[in-house]
């Protein structure tokens, strides 16, 4: 039962670091290239949900594959 806990905290995280990356896109029409946006995002710390999440989904998948 831990384990789908711990793929939905991951789901959750990859879910908000997602929407956050795609609001954060909204500066590109204001102005901002795809150089300066990648430098703003890699300073916030909720774009780094996504990654974290896809790496704890990964993990709970690999790590418990069979369990019922």
């Amino acid at each position: 039962m831990g384990y789908i806990f711990m793929f939905l905290i991951g789901f959750g995280l990859a879910v908000t670091g997602g929407v956050t990356l795609i609001a954060y896109m909204n500066f590109l029409p204001a102005g901002l290239s795809w150089g300066d946006y990648l430098i703003f995002i890699s300073g916030r710390p909720e774009c780094y949900f996504l990654p974290l999440g896809f790496i704890i989904m990964a993990f709970v998948i690999y790590r418990f594959p069979n369990s019922s």
